[in-house]
């Protein structure tokens, strides 16, 4: 693994605004990896979605504390953080008051289900700004994992946030599947337009990763509180999109299964390296 860290560094160089530029590139990357999925798992079912994302959720949650949460105590200690946290949690609990909020996960039979209880009014909602709304909740739902790598590379701690990198990435697999199968299943084009609506929703993370950087380096007194803001808004995901959508199923049970295994692999990530 360390082979792979410093692959990382010869290609980002030893500037953190460089390296958080990279490690935004490569979680999108990820993320695209995962929309693309689209085209050859055509069907997931449900049950295999929700343990796919119950997956992603114990990887964030871990990430949150072992590369954020943890590192910005150390170094800002613990009042920073936890105001970082707050503002984190604040901003994203604001954004879905704002922004009127669309759930990523749900399927098209529930889709279909909402529209005919809605009634006639629901036909006149333009196709057009449905789309939009969908996006721009996907986006919200990315921007503080693109900003948490951003914040880690800005932190100077190189293997710490290389960790955090993979894990975000690793966890934007399965979420860029199911964006993409959402998109699908929401009306909003064939297999090709699903797939790069699920691109595009993570392609807003590179330039939160690179500002995370930039902004950490050039105003260090900055570091511990943003490292709280990318934890709180991560955790604030987790437990208010996340988790709550994958137990709504009556696919509980693997999805709780899907999370620990996701806690388990970011807690040997971190070990391996260090």
């Amino acid at each position: 693994m360390t082979d792979v860290v410093d692959l990382f560094l010869r290609i980002s160089g030893p500037n953190p605004i460089w390296q958080g530029l990279l490690g935004g590139v490569v979680i999108a990357t990820l993320n695209l990896l995962g929309a693309l999925v689209v085209l050859v798992w055509r069907n997931p079912t449900q049950r295999a979605l929700d343990a796919a994302l119950g997956f992603a959720a114990g990887v964030m949650l871990t990430a949150s504390f072992t590369s954020l949460i943890l590192p910005g105590i150390e170094i800002g200690g613990l009042l920073a953080v936890v105001i970082g946290m707050v503002l984190g949690a604040v901003v994203l609990d604001r954004a879905d008051v704002w922004v009127p909020h669309v759930h990523v996960l749900v399927t098209g039979r529930q889709r279909k289900d909402a529209a005919q209880e809605a009634g006639a009014d629901a036909a006149k909602v333009s196709r057009i700004s449905g789309v939009i709304l969908f996006i721009v909740a996907i986006t919200l739902h990315n921007m503080p994992e693109g900003l948490a790598v951003g914040v880690g590379f800005g932190a100077g701690e190189v293997r710490s946030a290389f960790t955090l990198m993979l894990a975000i990435g690793i966890q934007n697999i399965p979420e860029g599947l199911a964006v993409a199968v959402a998109a699908r299943n929401a009306g909003m084009g064939g297999l090709w337009y699903a797939a790069f609506t699920g691109i595009r929703a993570g392609t807003v993370e590179i330039p939160l990763a690179l500002f995370g950087a930039w902004a950490v380096t050039v105003a260090a007194p900055l570091l511990p509180y943003a490292m709280g803001f990318a934890a709180g808004g991560m955790l604030y995901v987790i437990s208010d999109e996340i988790i709550p959508e994958t137990h709504t199923r009556g696919n509980e049970r693997v999805a709780t299964l899907g999370t620990m295994l996701g806690v388990l692999v970011m807690l040997i990530l971190g070990v391996a390296l260090g």
